[in-house]
């Protein structure tokens, strides 16, 4: 609704709160309102009631569920899950023979057979469940991650209604650029994609020119994608090299992912600027250099963006101090500096490097708050009362001089005996340490209790040689000197964003909506077929219960995975939808404005309270800037990934025939995924790798059955594998099943494709293909469907 002025008590429009202008707004004004909203391109689905209070309509909740309803008989807006609004793209469903049709827009995702599925960019499902199908001859030239327009066709088939689609045009290409492999065959050059983008190879003109060899890997630039029946042209724009050259699994990520690398000359210069400028003067900041501070980190950390300070008051309260870097005093807005943090949004932590948001003179120098050195920072003093319950919190732009540098081992070390500590500490910062143990478990009790959900999945990281390949792995444990730095950063996240709750701005939280009532009840089947008993996880508490018992579990790590699968994606947002994990209403990032942008962005509101001035707040900047910083995220998530992946494939390239000990981590109709327990590699074991059998597959309870008895398989099996296959190209690594142990003994399952387990009735061996979801058909000739496999 466009702004306005009431003439009779000149208050602001986009209210309702003034009784005079409340009769100036006619129906017609709030349907246009609501169709401007959900029509807007960052519109996210929201309930009748936060649709109300986004346009200003207090106290008007019930003429904004009337203007609802008359949209949704005209077919503008739409009904979805849990009462959220949906947006309806293009013009209204046309009717057609076959059952209706429409159109909409949505991210496509190809298989590697060449079919594909499209999320439309309004389903609120988890699962995919929402996904249209769209076979291969119908694809167009989208290729993976692309964002297409499709037609949606349904039709009736016996009691089913079919679902499928065709792409009519790509609206956003996700990337023209490609890693891959130079071939040559009769005379032609061609470039096979890496990770099975494409069918087929690439055509690249005269690869001469840029001196590239057979087999070395590449990047092109497409000119013209690949059709069903059209190959795909490009040209070579770099050449990266032999794929063994050290770091060149590295480069290939890089590449792939559009990731940044070095910084721009007027960025860097920008940082020495700052760095001339700084003089470590407090001036008109609050000084806690006389306080005892100490910052906890890992042992390779190279930036320290917090601190803690802690200390008993009057009435037996403790004052929390949370000192972080204040980054933002060396990163002006709309600073070249600002620019090319905004446009990375987070720093990148690859297994062999990292690619910071910042340079590397403000993030591990000026900013870092390293000790018996003058820092500024951001700080949350929030007092707590005897029972570690917060009864008011005060912000200050601060400067803290750290008095000692921790390491978590050594803070766990401390923490099993202090004896040997206490003559190599100051008395204060002895002391300090073992209150913040006493008081980091009393908030963590406090937080488990009130419904907060912990699932144990370690972290596992890749040990690398000089080279950059990996020798090995380990598992990160989580101490309780992890805890005790944990339990103060959440303290202050949730106090900060508490704070700019009180005083009614929007501003960027980090949000999880509560999981779909579909998928918890879908958690709750499966939980009761795999042997747990539990009700309805409708009740985040009964989840939280489920956890804390799976954990004394072998399949804990599985049944952990299923639950975080059927949770939400935590992102940015200034939605008022909470964090479901956490089971806190109020939660942003604050913590951490050295490596994430969000934090960067909460830093400058506190710092415009401080000021008294009042903080740039508008709804729609911060929600573009939430959905901007929630993609860079999941970026740099996703190469991380995918590097580590690659790293693990190169590994296990020259250990074919190597037997390991795995746990049966995904079930499918097409086989099993397992990752081993030593070595973190995930791998699958295809349906036809099994022992000879007709497979079932149980989607509610993710379970594989054949008919002869022992051929079940299910989450959280340990089993025996052997590794088969390691295609580095296509990304694929691939199983043999050995055995399988289940309930303490061991049952022999046969070593390859065709072979039957033991036990099975004698007499001749019959050849069988094993299918997803085959049914027996005993006396029948026909041979069971085959479901296109999800990539």
């Amino acid at each position: 609704m466009a702004a306005t002025t009431c003439n009779a008590c000149y208050s602001y429009s986009g209210t309702l709160s003034c009784p005079t202008l409340a009769e100036m707004i006619t129906d017609k004004d709030i349907e246009k309102s609501i169709l401007s909203l959900t029509q807007s391109a960052n519109y996210r689905p929201l309930k009748p009631k936060a649709i109300a209070k986004k346009l200003g309509f207090l106290g008007e909740e019930r003429a904004v569920k009337k203007a609802l309803k008359r949209l949704i008989k005209k077919g503008l807006v739409a009904w979805g899950p849990k009462h959220l609004v949906l947006k309806v793209d293009g013009a209204k469903a046309k009717k057609s023979k076959g059952g209706g049709s429409n159109e909409t827009v949505g991210l496509f995702r190809r298989a590697a057979a060449g079919y594909g599925f499209v999320t439309p960019e309004n389903s609120v499902a988890t699962d995919r469940s929402d996904d249209i199908y769209i076979p291969k001859q119908k694809t167009l030239d989208a290729a993976d991650g692309d964002t297409v327009k499709i037609r949606v066709s349904r039709r009736r088939q016996g009691a089913e209604i079919r679902t499928s689609g065709r792409v009519l045009e790509v609206v956003k290409r996700r990337t023209n650029r490609f890693v891959g492999t130079y071939r040559e065959s009769n005379g032609y050059g061609f470039v096979m994609v890496e990770g099975g983008a494409f069918e087929s190879g690439i055509l690249v003109g005269d690869a001469g020119a840029k001196s590239c060899q057979v087999d070395d890997i590449v990047v092109i630039e497409m000119a013209n994608f690949p059709t069903p029946n059209q190959p795909g042209e490009g040209v070579i724009v770099e050449v990266l090299g032999d794929r063994g050259k050290p770091g060149i699994d590295t480069l290939m990520i890089i590449r792939e992912f559009g990731l940044p690398e070095e910084f721009p000359e007027p960025v860097l210069q920008a940082s020495r600027d700052q760095a001339e400028a700084f003089d470590e003067e407090i001036g008109d900041r609050t000084d806690f250099t006389g306080d005892t501070v100490i910052t906890i980190d890992p042992k390779t950390a190279r930036d320290f963006d917090d601190a803690i300070s802690l200390k008993r008051i009057e009435n037996d309260h403790w004052l929390l101090g949370v000192h972080i870097a204040d980054v933002s005093h060396f990163v002006p807005t709309r600073s070249a500096l600002d620019d090319e943090a905004y446009q990375r949004a987070t720093s990148i932590y690859l297994p062999d490097r990292v690619i910071p948001m910042l340079p590397e003179l403000i993030s591990n120098n000026l900013a870092s708050l390293q000790p018996d050195r003058v820092r500024y920072c951001m700080t949350a003093m929030i007092e707590f009362d005897p029972n570690g319950i917060p009864i008011g919190t005060e912000l200050f732009r601060g400067a803290i001089k750290s008095a000692h540098r921790f390491n978590y081992e050594e803070i766990d070390e401390y923490l099993e005996d202090d004896r040997p500590w206490k003559k190599k500490l100051a008395p204060d910062v002895f002391r300090i340490v073992r209150d913040m143990h006493t008081l980091a478990m009393m908030l963590r009790k406090r937080r488990m209790k009130r419904g907060a959900i912990e699932l144990s999945l370690p972290d596992v990281k890749l040990d690398l040689d000089s080279d950059g390949n990996v020798s090995g792995a380990h598992v990160e444990e989580n101490t309780e000197s992890h805890q005790m730095i944990e339990e103060f950063m959440l303290a202050a996240n949730e106090a900060v964003a508490q704070a700019l709750v009180d005083r009614e701005l929007y501003f960027i939280r980090r949000v999880h909506e509560q999981p779909s009532t579909a998928k918890l009840q879908e958690l709750t089947k499966f939980m009761r077929m795999i042997g747990i008993e539990c009700e309805s996880l409708e009740s985040r508490f009964e989840i939280k219960r489920i956890a804390e018992t799976a954990s004394k579990r072998p399949e804990a790590k599985a049944i952990h995975f299923s639950i975080l699968r059927s949770m939400q994606k935590a992102v940015y947002s200034p939605k008022e939808l909470g964090h479901y994990a956490l089971a806190s209403d109020a939660y942003c990032h604050f913590t951490s404005p050295i490596r994430r942008y969000p934090d960067l962005v909460i830093h400058r509101m506190i710092g415009d309270i401080i000021d008294g001035k009042k903080p740039d707040s508008n709804f729609d900047r911060l929600a573009a800037l939430g959905n901007h910083c929630s993609r860079q995220e999941q970026r740099a998530e996703q190469s991380e990934r995918e590097l580590k992946k690659l790293k693990l494939l190169n590994y296990f390239a020259d250990k074919i025939g190597q037997q390991m000990t795995a746990v049966i981590t995904g079930v499918e109709p097409f086989g099993l995924f397992a990752q081993g327990i030593e070595i973190p590699a995930e791998g699958l074991i295809p349906i036809s790798n099994l022992p000879d059998d007709h497979y079932n597959f149980d989607r509610s309870a993710r379970i594989l059955s054949g008919y002869h008895g022992d051929n079940q398989f299910r989450l959280g099996d340990v089993i025996e594998i052997k590794v088969s296959r390691a295609d580095t190209q296509r990304r694929q690594l691939e199983f043999l099943l050995v055995s399988v142990e289940k309930s303490g003994r061991k049952k022999k399952k046969g070593s390859g494709k065709g072979e039957p387990a033991r036990g099975m009735s004698g007499g001749k061996k019959t050849k069988r293909k094993s299918k997803p979801n085959a049914k027996r058909k005993p006396k029948s000739k026909r041979k069971p469907k085959q479901k296109p496999k999800r990539k």
